[in-house]
């Protein structure tokens, strides 16, 4: 089995500083201090692969060659200490890469004649690889697609939920045990969502192997204009903490859902991003240090940690409360918090089909010990919540 190997290395470098994608902001993102996310990532993937490969569940003994750049886009992350991969290498990475270095790489392994595309990056990468796969015909647009999250938005149904997911599929696929089907590219209209309007437009269509347990599946949009009393309902919720302890430090994550709480509690959230609303201010659209250094000075004068609070929307279809447009809460700042201290706030259309929430923190020590809690709370109206399972994987 041949497999194609794309690395977007400017992929998700802005989740951490509050940007709500990298699109032509990589050179400001590590200027401000951003680290590789995408190739990291890739390269746990490709390292569980390897075990995978070298385990008993390969039982067809089967093999894969990694077809690819050598550099940041490819070898980089993956060829070192490889037992039972193999590496083929078709070109070098530039110095400097941009968009157009991700399509000419597709379309170099078109050439080689890949049995499937393994890429890290966000919606902008997978738009970028189904935008020459058309170009090039209807054989090129089957071939199947397998995202690593990497990016700071991943709305497509092109991605495995983690890193170590991605693994397990291309193995499954690789051994025939996985059918293709076709999945939709989604991507956010930033312009327009930041006027407060969400919008997911679909691009395209992709080829993915299909397989409901590690594959994420596409971001829909299920919130109704009916709910209005629910998310009013929501917000009394917030409302009656905030006054009954006024000590309460309030973290708001991003979405439609906290948005429209915060209009109901006169507080003007950020879309977008991450805020917090503490002693009658609201700190708006906060990076990750911004947040670490917020929740570390909420302390009272024995030198104590006073109560705090992270609201927390699950992503419409998908299901992720943690790693999917909010990475400015990194592992650090999860850390901080506390589980306890984490709420999930959904409404009913949400719940509808929703039996577990992902967690992808970036950190699988920490993904670890939210599975060991295995539940989290989930506030669904006044006063109501309900334990939600933590998906394994």
């Amino acid at each position: 089995m041949r497999i194609g190997i794309v690395v977007n290395p400017d992929a998700g470098l802005g989740g951490r500083l509050g940007f709500k994608g990298s699109d032509g902001r990589a050179e400001e993102a590590r200027a401000a201090g951003a680290e590789d996310r995408a190739g990291p990532r890739m390269q746990l993937c490709l390292e569980h692969l390897d075990q995978l490969l070298s385990s008993s569940l390969n039982r067809t003994k089967t093999t894969i060659t990694l077809v690819g750049l050598s550099g940041r886009m490819g070898d980089s992350w993956h060829y070192a200490n490889s037992v039972s991969t193999y590496a083929e290498c078709i070109g070098v990475t530039p110095q400097q890469t941009n968009q157009q270095d991700t399509m000419e790489l597709v379309e170099q392994l078109i050439d080689a004649k890949v049995d499937a595309i393994l890429y890290a990056g966000g919606d902008g990468t997978t738009r970028d690889i189904v935008t020459i796969l058309e170009q090039h015909g209807e054989e090129a647009q089957k071939i199947p697609l397998v995202g690593v999250p990497g990016g700071v938005k991943m709305h497509s149904g092109c991605f495995a939920t983690t890193p170590k997911a991605a693994a397990e599929v291309t193995l499954a696929f690789a051994m025939g045990d996985l059918r293709t089907a076709i999945t939709e590219v989604m991507d956010l209209d930033e312009e327009i969502y930041q006027e407060g309007v969400w919008k997911v437009r679909m691009y395209g269509e992709a080829w993915t192997p299909s397989s409901p347990r590690f594959m994420q599946g596409a971001k829909e949009q299920v919130e109704r204009a009916s709910e209005e009393d629910t998310i009013e309902g929501l917000a009394h919720h917030v409302q009656v903490l905030l006054e009954d302890e006024p000590d309460l430090m309030v973290i708001w994550g991003s979405g439609g859902t906290l948005r429209r709480m915060g209009e109901h509690v006169n507080q003007e959230l950020t879309l977008l991003g991450i805020d917090v609303f503490h002693g009658g201010t609201l700190h708006s659209d906060l990076n990750e240090s911004e947040l670490l250094e917020l929740i570390s000075a909420h302390k009272g004068t024995d030198g104590e940690a006073k109560p705090l609070l992270l609201l927390l929307s699950p992503m419409g279809g998908q299901g992720f409360l943690i790693g999917r447009g909010n990475l400015q809460l990194s592992p650090d700042v999860l850390r901080m918090v506390g589980h306890d201290n984490i709420l999930g706030v959904a409404t009913p259309s949400k719940l509808i089909g929703l039996d577990a929430v992902r967690i992808d923190t970036g950190d699988s020590s920490l993904d670890d010990a939210f599975q060991n809690k295995r539940f989290i709370k989930i506030l669904q109206g006044f006063r109501t919540t309900r334990l939600i399972r933590v998906a394994e994987m």
